[in-house]
């Protein structure tokens, strides 16, 4: 019986691992180690009590006493707070979903690694924010990384057989966000309601935000740098609509292969959860000539400035990822309590990479979790002070 983990449970993403869970035999096939979530305390609990864990974390410590009294009498230990995730992590499990959203993905993923086993990585803030570190812990440990952003694992299966050094060109689709067809003025206004209606994916409100403005697609551009160890210049961006393909792999005799799918994240976790074998999912079949045309466009960087603040963090390397993240982290808080504008969250990001960089990013890739530790702190830091500058604007 394999042993499993998911942390970030009640997300969106962990929604749909635990439903392929429970379609795989739920706690008669998986002996499940941990669940965590954020604040959800009574879908933990459930999700808990269906798949007999060991133990459930929620990450507010305020919810502990509810979550244990949700959990009485199932034999379930309930835990809370970031320490208790991180000792989740130290409990060794066969297979661990890694879907916490942000930088407070990277200690657990990083601990989980050291029992050498499989880690689902759905958490691309661990990859941007300490790529190095995370590989070089995967393969010290004898770990296995399987990536679970639909783009990536996209890649990844294109490239199965495959030589690395035959890849040309990586292009990541994006859908563009809410938001991809408005007038570029208009943008400025955009409210955090209509940033959310997102056309073809149901996701959490941070990633559908992250959606709307090209950060998502930004972190992407850098985690796919650092999974697949191609040249930033090898790695594209193209708007596609329909959200069918989820990317492509060009070969250097001039081939492409893409990655078909309906927008459904099941299959990605599905594919990481049987690898190396494919299993049936429940998931939608595409009917071609009902779609009829796949269309593509090429990102306007006025409308997306995080596609030009990636390329900049990449040059830079270092720790540039993790004040990258920070800084977006924060953008997104401001933006989401009503501080700043859409389009100030970019403004955020680059006036703190501004004065962060100089003072921190080194050119090495040489680093400890107390480097990057330390950079998330000061660009947070940072970052609100530049949206604390842009909101007190927007109020006179």
């Amino acid at each position: 019986m394999r042993s499993i983990s998911i942390f970030g449970a009640t997300g969106s993403v962990g929604e749909s691992t635990f439903d392929l869970i429970c379609r795989a035999g739920g706690a008669k096939a998986f002996r499940t180690v941990a669940l965590t979530g954020a604040r959800n305390v009574a879908r933990l609990a459930e999700m808990a009590r269906v798949l007999r864990a060991e133990v459930a974390v929620c990450a507010d410590e305020s919810c502990l006493p509810d979550l244990r009294a949700a959990l009485a009498g199932s034999g379930v230990q309930a835990a809370a707070g970031d320490a208790a995730i991180a000792e989740a992590a130290d409990r060794p499990a066969d297979w661990v979903m890694s879907a916490i959203v942000g930088a407070a993905g990277l200690v657990p993923g990083l601990r989980a690694l050291r029992h050498g086993g499989t880690l689902a990585l759905a958490n691309k803030e661990s990859l941007v924010t300490a790529g190095p570190l995370l590989m070089a812990t995967a393969a010290a440990h004898g770990a296995r990384l399987l990536p679970v952003d639909s783009e990536h694992s996209a890649i990844f299966q294109a490239l199965v057989g495959e030589d690395i050094a035959s890849v040309e060109r990586i292009i990541l689709t994006a859908s563009g966000g809410a938001l991809r067809d408005w007038p570029l003025p208009a943008l400025a206004q955009a409210t955090v309601k209509e940033a959310l209606a997102h056309p073809n994916w149901a996701m959490g409100q941070r990633i559908t935000i992250d959606s709307a403005s090209m950060f998502n697609k930004a972190l992407e551009v850098i985690e796919t740098r650092e999974f697949f160890g191609v040249s930033p210049d090898q790695i594209e961006v193209i708007i596609h609509p329909e959200s069918l393909i989820h990317s492509l792999v060009g070969f250097q005799d001039g081939a492409i292969m893409a990655h078909l799918g309906a927008p459904d994240m099941r299959h990605a976790i599905g594919y990481a959860l049987n690898w190396p074998d494919r299993a049936p999912l429940p998931v939608a079949r595409l009917d071609l000539a009902q779609i009829a045309t796949l269309s593509f466009r090429a990102p306007d960087l006025a409308r997306y400035p995080a596609l030009r603040l990636c390329r900049e963090v990449m040059a830079a390397r270092g720790l540039a990822g993790a004040v990258f993240n920070a800084a977006k982290e924060i953008a997104l808080d401001r933006f989401l309590d009503g501080g700043i504008g859409f389009m100030d969250m970019a403004g955020v990001v680059e006036d703190t990479l501004a004065r962060v960089m100089p003072e921190m990013c080194l050119e090495t890739d040489v680093m400890t979790l107390e480097d990057i530790q330390g950079a998330d702190h000061l660009a947070r830091v940072r970052a609100a002070e530049a949206a604390a500058v842009l909101a007190g604007r927007r109020a006179t």
